[in-house]
Parts: C-alpha cells; structure tokens; sequence
C-alpha cells in the first residue's frame, strides 16, 4: 500500500510535469514574442474550456443514471438505501449539466455580447 508521502511526491511530480508541458506548449512557435506566447495560452484555455464542458455534461449524465440506480435501489429496499442518497445524486447531476449554460449567461453578463471568445475562456464556443 503507498503511504501518504508518496502519493503526495507522486501528485507533486505530475503537477510539474502538467506545468512543463503547458509552459513548452506555450513557448513553442512563438516567434512573435509575448504576444504569441499570450496567444499560443489563450488557445490552449480555449480547449481546456471545451474539454471541462464536455466533461460536465458527461459527468452529469453519469450522476443522472446512478441516481435512477439508487431510486430503484430505494424502491426494493428502503432499510438499506436512504431517499437522500439518490436525490443528492440527482441534484448533483443537474448542477453539472446545467453548469455550462451557468457560465455562458454569466460571461455574457460579465463581458457582454461584444466580448471575444478568449474573454469568457472559449466556453461560448462551445
């Protein structure tokens, strides 16, 4: 079994080399200097942004399907399965398929209709 020391060195080493990756993504084909570094990040956001939209809406539907397994889990046997447990779920499912459409309205709101892309992190490109 990994005790907690190396799980953490285990977590830190990844998180650098999560870092290093971005941080050569970012200076990679950069002949226009900081502007293309700044460029080069903002795209790199943008598809970050897709990928955890994506990821909600999956995850979502995930905790949907598992709340409808504890519902009939509950029917069968109430004793052993609470109704708390399936409608935590359920909530839960719907916090994460409705959070997208959250932060599009609210970019919209912060930056405004004439905003870019790249001001409300690529989510209204979705």
């Amino acid at each position: 079994m990994l005790n907690a020391k190396l799980i953490g060195l285990i977590f830190r080493l990844g998180i650098a080399v999560a870092l290093m990756a971005l941080g050569a993504e970012a200076w990679a084909d950069s002949g226009a200097g900081i502007g293309g570094i700044a460029q080069n990040v903002t795209s790199n956001l943008t598809s970050i942004a897709k990928l955890i939209t994506a990821g909600s809406y999956v995850a979502g539907m995930a905790f949907a399907v598992g709340a409808i397994a504890k519902f009939k889990q509950h029917k069968e046997n109430p004793q052993q399965m609470p109704l708390s447990t399936p409608l935590v779920l359920l909530f839960i499912g719907i916090a994460l398929i409705f959070i997208p459409a959250v932060f599009k309205s609210g970019g919209g709101t912060l930056f405004g209709s004439s905003g870019t892309k790249a001001s409300v992190s690529g989510v209204t490109s979705f």
